[in-house]
């Protein structure tokens, strides 16, 4: 099949272009920069350029008789949150894929793709407690609920022409990057612990099961609408901490105080100290396999990978 990708040069990108180049598929890449997207994805992706997704069309002779579209655009939410920050948070996803959508209602009949997967996240449900919430939960009603709300929204204007299936990522522990990237270090050096007093919790998931489930819900046409990717078995940040020291052979009790997360990131802050318990109803329902269910394994095997 023919895949068209945005953002695929991006932490998890790249790792579903690893999946979909082993699978058989032929991935064309849309990028700003062609010279920095050969470099890191190699030469077995075709790469066509689209300058500005925010005000312009992606090139349509990419996505015409295309199977799949795979929508990964978006600003890093993991930075101090600035006015210009937050716009570019909101518009990256929002005009990137209001463009996208409008691209694909524009093409003929016959000639649109299967499926548009377009990445979603689990902030749409903002703070639950300890409440497991499943897709069928309401929306939350913070900064990153209302973008994802908007976010989603444009990718549902691309149906029913097209089936549409809104991937709500969570926190995601891959090599190099992602959560444990700012969470490493610390631990290392025997001074990390739970933040916030560490009862919220983080759905977590290892990267090769957001890869592999972005996979599956690609392929099967069963799957439409929100699709949770977080692992069967969410824990509390204090239970994250502690199993992060088990592993690296560290203690893990210093605790960091919200007032400090919240000094050193602001309004971000947010994501970290509230959480969501959100669970992978939809995933399970599709029969997905999960590689890494269990938190202490996934931990083991990223670090290896590091």
């Amino acid at each position: 099949m023919r895949i068209v990708m945005t953002g695929a040069t991006g932490l998890i990108g790249r790792r579903v272009t690893e999946q979909l180049l082993a699978r058989g598929h032929d991935v064309v890449a849309l990028t700003r920069d062609t010279s920095r997207a050969r470099q890191v994805l190699g030469e077995g992706v075709e790469l066509l350029r689209w300058a500005d997704p925010e005000r312009e069309a992606p090139p349509a002779e990419a996505l015409r008789g295309a199977g799949a579209v795979v929508n990964l655009l978006g600003e890093p939410i993991a930075q101090r949150w600035t006015p210009e920050v937050k716009r570019r948070i909101h518009d990256s996803r929002v005009l990137g894929t209001r463009a996208l959508a409008q691209a694909l209602g524009a093409l003929s009949a016959g000639s649109q793709p299967g499926v548009l997967v377009s990445q979603s996240a689990v902030g749409y449900y903002g703070a639950r407690g300890e409440e497991p919430v499943d897709e069928t939960a309401a929306p939350g009603s913070d900064f990153l609920s209302e973008v994802t709300t908007a976010w989603e929204r444009e990718a549902l204007a691309a149906s029913p022409a097209v089936r549409v299936v809104l991937t709500r990522t969570g926190v995601v522990l891959a090599p190099g990057g992602g959560a444990l990237k700012k969470m490493l270090p610390p631990f290392r050096l025997g001074i990390g612990g739970p933040v916030g007093g560490g009862g919220q919790f983080v759905p977590w998931i290892h990267m090769d099961d957001v890869a592999g489930a972005l996979v599956q819900v690609m392929e099967d046409e069963r799957a439409a609408g929100a699709v949770n990717l977080t692992a069967p078995t969410p824990v509390t940040n204090g239970e994250l901490s502690r199993t992060l020291g088990r592993v690296l052979h560290r203690p893990a009790v210093v605790p960091v105080p919200s007032l400090a997360l919240k000094l050193l990131y602001g309004e971000m802050s947010s994501i970290v100290l509230m959480g969501q318990r959100a669970v992978p109803t939809r995933l399970q329902e599709l029969g997905y396999r999960f590689l890494h269910p269990d938190l202490e394994e996934a931990l083991r095997d990223v670090l290896e990978r590091q």
